[in-house]
């Protein structure tokens, strides 16, 4: 990868678990554990290929809205791989960060994010953010809501609200936006994920489901994005 240009952040939306299941008669339950073994490759291969941000859409806001079992199984089965490899980032150098709102997820789900940030808070290999209870219109209102109080508590004024100030309040605040948004599945929309951060990301799309989304997969989309020429309001890098 030393003479590719690669992305600094890279964006994906884990698409397909359930219906990669269902093409071969299998439980969702099933797919989404063949979709957790993505997640560790992908995110080794991202690590290796020298992506500094890895931004996974995990859980979105209307996800709550699934059956209850399949919630429940999500939920355990995200705190079972945080508990099993937030040490394993954690000696790769990889930060674990969590995305989205806290409020109403479940004590015990937050114990566990709560330990891999803090146990993983001061690595720089690699920035890991999960999207997390994460609704990219309610990731904005959250941003405008803060920074409202500060302006009405005289932290900041009025005429130093611009895009670069409200950026700061993002949940990604202080890391680049992302350069690629993957999604996989087929699907070609963005659905409700970092509306503020991609305005100028490449898109990629992929027909492969999630748990058929391997690291040659992953490693096709950046050669990909590293052919492309990249259009700011005309100016090309």
């Amino acid at each position: 990868m030393e003479d590719m240009k690669v992305p600094a952040h890279v964006a994906i939306i884990m698409d397909g678990n359930g219906r990669w299941a269902q093409a071969r008669h299998l439980t969702r339950a099933r797919g989404h554990l063949e979709g957790v073994k993505r997640v560790e490759e992908i995110t080794q291969a991202a690590l290796q290929a020298g992506v500094k941000v890895l931004t996974l859409y995990a859980f979105s806001t209307e996800n709550w809205s699934r059956p209850q079992d399949e919630v429940s199984m999500l939920m355990r089965t995200l705190v079972s791989v945080l508990n099993q490899k937030a040490k394993e980032l954690h000696v790769h150098g990889v930060r674990i960060r969590f995305i989205g709102r806290r409020q109403g997820v479940d004590d015990h789900v937050l114990a566990a994010i709560q330990s891999a940030e803090t146990m993983t808070g001061a690595n720089t290999a690699m920035t890991l953010n999960v999207a997390f209870n994460y609704g990219g219109r309610a990731e904005i209102a959250d941003a405008v809501k803060a920074l409202a109080l500060d302006v009405k508590a005289g932290r900041a004024g009025l005429e130093d609200i611009s895009e670069e100030t409200l950026g700061r309040y993002l949940y990604t605040a202080g890391q680049p936006d992302p350069d690629i948004l993957i999604r996989t599945s087929g699907e070609q929309r963005i659905s409700n994920f970092l509306l503020w951060q991609l305005s100028y990301a490449e898109l990629y799309f992929t027909d492969k489901f999630w748990p058929e989304f391997t690291a040659q997969e992953f490693h096709k989309a950046l050669a990909e994005f590293a052919g492309r020429q990249r259009r700011y309001g005309g100016v090309r890098s």
